[in-house]
This record gives C-alpha cells, sequence and structure tokens, in this order.
C-alpha cells in the first residue's frame, strides 16, 4: 500500500468513528448542562467547596467564579512544584525553579500545556498526577463550561442568568471527562502505553553510556490529555515517545480523541438553542476549514521535491516511522486546529509551507473545531461577526438566533478577536526587537523568526505546542510566555460571558422575510470567508516574513 493511500484511509476512517460518535456524545452532553439532577458523588463536591449548584448567576458572577477557580488552581499547582523536592515519589527531582513553576501552572491552568522543560527529568509522580493531570481534567471542563454559557446566552431571553459555574464543572468533569477517560486509558494500555508508578531505571546503552527512563501513569494522562485538548507530554517528546503513543492504531485513536468533544458539541449547541440545524452549520463550517487544512498538509508533506524526500517518500524528517507522512500530517493539523498541541512530529522539520498550516491553524482562533469549549464559543463569536457584516451588506439590523446583534454584542465580539493578535504580535515584536530573547533561536532567517512566532501563537492560542528550536526555558520567554497564556485564556472568556449575558437579557425577534437563514449552506461559505479574511489580514505581514518567505526559498 502506498503511503498516500495509506493516509487518506486513515483519514476516512478518522471520519467515520467522528460522524458515528457525533450524534450520542452531542445529545448526551446536552442533556448533561440541562439536567436539574445532582448525583451524590457531585453533591458531596459541591459540599465540600461550599456551592449551591441551584442557584442561578448573571455573567459577572459566572466570570468571578472562573476567574476565583482558576486563580486557586495557578497558585495550588505552582506551590505544588515549589516543594516537589520535599514530596514522595519525586523520584529524586528537585523543586521547581519560580519562573518554570509559574510558567508551568499557567499553562496547565491556562489548557494550553506548554512545556519549556523535559517531563521525565523534572517532574515525580505527585505533580505529574495529582498536579499537572487534574488540572487537565478541570482546565478543559472550564472551557466546556464557558461555552455551554454563552450557547444558554442564545437560548434565554429576558433574564440575564446564565447557569451555575460550579455546577457545570463539575457535570463536565464528573459525567463527560472521566468516563470517557477511563474508557480510553484502558484503549491505550491495550496498545502498548505504560500506566505504573516505576521509578527511574535503566533500559539499554546510547552513545557509550546508560539510557535511563521513568515509568508512570502515561497512559491516563495521555488520554485527557487529548480528550481536554491539553497536550501536555509525560515525556518531552510528547506523543513521539512509544511509551505514550506506541503505534499507528493507538495514533489514530489519539486523534479521534482530540476532535471527539468539540465537533459533537455542535450538536450540544444545536440541542440547547432548538434547532439541530443551526448545530449542522457550526459543524459544516468547522469540518471545511478542517478537511482543507489536512488535505493541503498531506500535499505539501507528500510532494515535496528533492533527492532525499523522494527516497523517502516525502518529506519524513522528523517524523516516526511507524506514523509516516499521513498520520503525522493528520496529527500536526488535529492538534493545532484545536488547542490541544501535542505532537507526533516535530512542526520545525515540516517544510515552509507545512509549518505554515500549523501556525496559521493557531492563528485563526482554532477554531476548527478547536478547544474543547473554546472552539465552539470561538466559532459564535466569529458567527456574530459574521451576520454582522451580512446585516451591513443589506442595510439591515443583524440577528442571529433571534437576537440582535447591536453596538454592545459586536463591541464585545470585536475586543474577543483582537486580545489574541495583540499578544502574539505585540510579545513577538518586543522579542524580536531585544537581544537577549533572539539568542534562544537555534536557527537565522526565516525560520528563526518562525520559532519566535509560533511560540506566541502557540501560547496566546493556548496551544502549546512549540517549533521545537527554540530554547524557551529562559526568564525572558517563561515569564512573558506564562503572561500570553494566562491573559489569552481568560481576556476572551471576559468578552464570551458578557456577550452571552448580553443575550441573555434580549427579548426574541422574530423571524421575517428578510432574516439571513443562518442554518444555510450559504450562510456557513460566509463565515469560513469571515475566519479567513479576518485571520489573513490580522496575520498575513508576519506569516510572509516567516513561513512564506522559508517555503518560496526552498
Amino acid at each position: 500500500m502506498s503511503p498516500v493511500l495509506a493516509g487518506v484511509l486513515q483519514l476516512l476512517a478518522l471520519i467515520v468513528a467522528l460522524g458515528l460518535s457525533y450524534r450520542p456524545l452531542g445529545d448526551h452532553m446536552a442533556r448533561v448542562y440541562s439536567s436539574e439532577k445532582h448525583y451524590r458523588p457531585e453533591k458531596w463536591i459541591y459540599k465540600a467547596i461550599g456551592a449551591n449548584p441551584n442557584v442561578e448567576m448573571r455573567w459577572p458572577a459566572y466570570l468571578r467564579g472562573v476567574l476565583a477557580f482558576s486563580a486557586v488552581s495557578v497558585l495550588f499547582l505552582y506551590l505544588l512544584q515549589r516543594i516537589q523536592g520535599s514530596l514522595p515519589g519525586s523520584l529524586g527531582f528537585v523543586s521547581i525553579d519560580p519562573d518554570q513553576a509559574f510558567n508551568t501552572a499557567a499553562s496547565f491552568v491556562a489548557n494550553t500545556n506548554w512545556q519549556s522543560y523535559y517531563g521525565e527529568q523534572a517532574m515525580g509522580h505527585v505533580v505529574q498526577t495529582g498536579g499537572l493531570a487534574v488540572q487537565n481534567f478541570v482546565s478543559a471542563a472550564v472551557g466546556i463550561a464557558v461555552a455551554v454559557a454563552l450557547v444558554r446566552g442564545f437560548a434565554r431571553s429576558r433574564t440575564g442568568e446564565l447557569g451555575n459555574f460550579w455546577a457545570d464543572l463539575v457535570r463536565g468533569t464528573v459525567r463527560i471527562l472521566l468516563p470517557i477517560a477511563v474508557i480510553g486509558a484502558l484503549v491505550l494500555v491495550a496498545c502498548g502505553a505504560i500506566q505504573n508508578f516505576a521509578g527511574i531505571h535503566e533500559v539499554g546503552q546510547f552513545m557509550g553510556g546508560s539510557q535511563q527512563w521513568n515509568g508512570g501513569a502515561v497512559a491516563s494522562q495521555e488520554v485527557i490529555k487529548e480528550l481536554g485538548t491539553n497536550g501536555g507530554g509525560y515525556f518531552n517528546a510528547n506523543s513521539a515517545h512509544p511509551f505514550e503513543n506506541p503505534n499507528g492504531l493507538s495514533n489514530l485513536f489519539e486523534i479521534y480523541l482530540i476532535l471527539v468533544i468539540p465537533f459533537a458539541l455542535t450538536r450540544t449547541f444545536g440541542r440547547m438553542v432548538g434547532s439541530l440545524k443551526q448545530g449542522y452549520a457550526i459543524l459544516g463550517t468547522m469540518a471545511t476549514i478542517w478537511v482543507v487544512f489536512t488535505g493541503l498538509m498531506m500535499w505539501t508533506e507528500f510532494a515535496h521535491n528533492g533527492p532525499a524526500f523522494d527516497l523517502a517518500g516525502g518529506a519524513m524528517e522528523g517524523k516516526e516511522t511507524r506514523f509516516g507522512i499521513g498520520g503525522s500530517s493528520i496529527f500536526a493539523v488535529a492538534t493545532t486546529l484545536t488547542s490541544t498541541g501535542a505532537v507526533n512530529s516535530f512542526h520545525s522539520s515540516y517544510t515552509g509551507f507545512g509549518g505554515g498550516i500549523t501556525m496559521l491553524g493557531m492563528q485563526l482562533g482554532e477554531i476548527a473545531p478547536g478547544g474543547v469549549g473554546s472552539g465552539l464559543y470561538g466559532m459564535l463569536i466569529m458567527a456574530v461577526i459574521a451576520v454582522f457584516i451580512a446585516g451591513l451588506m443589506v442595510g439591515r439590523t443583524p440577528e442571529y438566533l433571534g437576537k440582535k446583534i447591536g453596538t454592545r454584542e459586536i463591541k464585545f465580539a470585536a475586543c474577543y478577536i483582537l486580545v489574541t493578535p495583540a499578544l502574539v504580535l505585540g510579545f513577538t515584536a518586543v522579542a524580536m526587537a531585544l537581544d537577549t530573547p533572539s539568542h534562544s533561536m537555534t536557527n537565522s532567517g526565516a525560520h528563526g523568526f518562525s520559532e519566535i512566532l509560533y511560540a506566541y501563537t502557540s501560547g496566546a492560542n493556548n496551544n502549546g505546542s512549540a517549533f521545537a528550536g527554540l530554547n524557551a526555558d529562559t526568564q525572558w520567554f517563561n515569564s512573558t510566555i506564562g503572561i500570553a497564556m494566562l491573559l489569552g485564556r481568560f481576556l476572551p472568556m471576559v468578552f464570551v460571558l458578557a456577550l452571552a449575558g448580553s443575550l441573555a437579557e434580549q427579548t426574541p425577534v422574530p423571524e421575517t422575510a428578510g432574516t439571513l437563514r443562518t442554518e444555510k449552506p450559504l450562510f456557513t461559505g460566509l463565515l469560513v470567508g469571515t475566519i479567513l479574511i479576518i485571520a489573513g489580514l490580522t496575520y498575513f505581514p508576519a506569516l510572509a516574513l516567516g513561513p512564506l518567505a522559508e517555503g518560496l526559498a526552498a
């Protein structure tokens, strides 16, 4: 079987698996967030944290819950790393330095999982399982909760109430993420991923010296890092490491985990607003971008010219032979079009255009299908922008799902789409202008610029993947990327929840003959065009200096 055919068949198998999961999972999540029943374990949690799950919250209270929980999480994870040297199960590792502890705490709480350290040489079992893995669950649940709050804003009227953050957080963790993670971990163990609490042991000789590895609860952390679109690996090689991702079957399963909740949330959205067709329109937009990006990535990686590429069957540098170009390309697009950031190959080794595709996927806002929760609310913000543009074209007050998009709503949406580009381009410009940050670049010229642009794109978009050539374990990058991750995660949530509150207060507008039909393919095309134009106008100059210049020079 040719490598190209193998890649296409993997893509088709993935689409079938996602299609079979779409309806049951989407409906289940809609029931979870619409239910008034509390399970006994959930009641124990509410009692422990002192929360009343039956109290409805307006958007400021909901936001305070999000920020308070996240602030406590950052502090807890920071302190856990700082005292690691005194904890049992530390494997002899010392406590983490303050700047790196801050960066890691911000990273995992912000659902980014940017790692400027070697996981197998820095973090013991307690920090990995009691700190990082826990944040993989709850940070994902926070993202889904905010998305559900926005959906309620569209679904409700004449009230500013968006639900209860604590109930949404607990239900998302207990009823959605935990059950799937348990089953997924068993699948990964069956595929060959490790799951233990072994210490450091020698596995063989390497270049004249002994090679040592430590064990860990890898399968359970691997499954939630993909399912929750987190991305932080137990080992530095991430999902290219055989302990995390042993073979082609586990690779395809991990891609499935990355995509299944973000895609299924579109059905949850359609079910909660009372129109499945609206969910299908959002799904069609996400799927169109994802398929196009995957096809372009496979084309540029398979078709790159040159004797070495011809012998290898394509651009195999930086890719694992057990995954091939097809499995690596599908994984790379899935992980950068979502906020996952996990890697089974080194994006820095991709062709110039291939590296640009991974970067552009993040710069679109990671909305196709995006992170768990963040992809849906990001896409709905883009839908608000799209109907506003359509309203300007025909001289009519824009409406979406029966809600008027007025001055207040469009200001919230505009602020949302401006936050991340300001962080990415601002920090990149400062880093390139100063002497010290540029010394961390392994490469010069266009590729070196791409390393820094990719780092801040990844951090501010809460992705977490890296171009692999940048030494980011410095005070400058640990601090600035940590700030970018926190601002890139929580500032947009402010505008999302404010928009949700504004929409929930409105009285529904009756549909007329002049109402834009947002469930039709025409709107899907308008939405795709809006996304590409906004991202293109924002990032094209920076992309032209980096991956485009490198690709044209190749």
